[in-house]
């Protein structure tokens, strides 16, 4: 049943390039970034008390800017709910992701969203078969990626403690977003949820992809690393994402790129995920005073995760 697969994970963490990956696969589809799956459910948008979709559910998906990525008409939408009979919102979500499947001529269709991984327990509720697959990446390159990104302000630019220390502020932000992603996968086993390693992905592109297709339960296609061929574009200004560069292996490199003193301030606020990712830390004693002020702005990031009615992990 669809949807049959989410590929989740902390923003910038390679969800695009992994996306591309399992859509180039002859059997699977992925709609890229839905964001209101889960979001609109959780507010009861456009639906009745006990779930049921109604006309105001439709015509806000028309609304909205990402349902071009569905690839379907509207009056494909409205007939799902012209009948007489009420229609749950997880059969409503299951018809849209099957006519794009039919457009695409795929039997299989998942979605890539990378803030779902904050939503599993509500997916699985939702859709109990469906899968999600977890891509994790070292949170230094993560925070190279987001403190140097014009959209920081939808990310971990939304905290308030981003204006006094967007570093460590990042740094909270990636593992509050992985040990959620983590802590509920445990929960649903290895038969639903499927841990991948960024690094991995792009230095053992082809052993990594095996395993994936193991784990969706599809023969492995080596069209899937083959996702951006046609597609190419020579712009030099555009970045690797945009130009559909082939897997590319150092895109971005803390070890070079971030001064020691920001890489000591990350691994005070996040060293334990790091160890317990297997990510090697280079200041395994941050000095005192970093790690006085990383308290600081933990217990102002929680509390503030917590006043927007927010999931904390247990175990952080």
């Amino acid at each position: 049943m669809n949807p049959y697969v989410f590929i989740v994970g902390c923003p910038r963490s390679g969800t695009t390039l992994l996306q591309r990956i399992v859509d180039a696969h002859p059997d699977v589809a992925i709609v890229f970034e839905t964001h209101w799956i889960a979001r609109w459910f959780e507010k009861r948008k456009g639906l009745t008390p006990d779930g049921m979709v109604t006309e105001e559910l439709v015509w806000r998906l028309f609304e909205d800017r990402r349902f071009k990525n569905l690839k379907i008409g509207h009056k494909e939408v409205e007939r799902l709910i012209s009948s007489s009979k009420p229609m749950s919102y997880p059969a409503f979500v299951t018809a849209l992701f099957d006519l794009h499947g039919r457009v695409k001529g795929k039997r299989l269709v998942g979605d890539k969203t990378p803030a779902y991984v904050r939503s599993i327990p509500m997916l699985h509720a939702l859709f109990p078969g469906a899968r999600f697959v977890h891509i994790v990446r070292d949170g230094r390159d993560v925070a190279l990626s987001i403190t140097n990104w014009d959209r920081a302000d939808s990310a971990a630019g939304r905290f308030a403690t981003w204006d006094e220390d967007p570093l460590v502020t990042t740094a909270l932000w990636w593992e509050w977003n992985v040990r959620l992603g983590r802590e509920d996968g445990e929960v649903l086993g290895p038969e639903l949820y499927h841990e991948m390693h960024y690094e991995k992905l792009v230095s053992e592109p082809d052993e990594e992809s095996k395993a994936l297709c193991g784990f969706l339960g599809v023969p492995y296609n080596e069209a899937m690393l083959r996702f951006y061929e046609g597609r190419e574009k020579a712009d030099p200004d555009l970045d690797a994402k945009k130009a559909w560069h082939p897997i590319t292996p150092g895109l971005r490199d803390w070890r070079s790129q971030m001064t020691l003193d920001d890489i000591s301030r990350f691994e005070a606020a996040a060293g334990d995920l790091l160890d317990e990712l297997g990510y090697p830390r280079a200041v395994p004693n941050p000095p005192h005073e970093k790690v006085v002020n990383t308290t600081r702005i933990y217990h102002a990031f929680t509390q503030e995760i917590r006043t927007k009615g927010k999931r904390v992990p247990e175990h952080w």
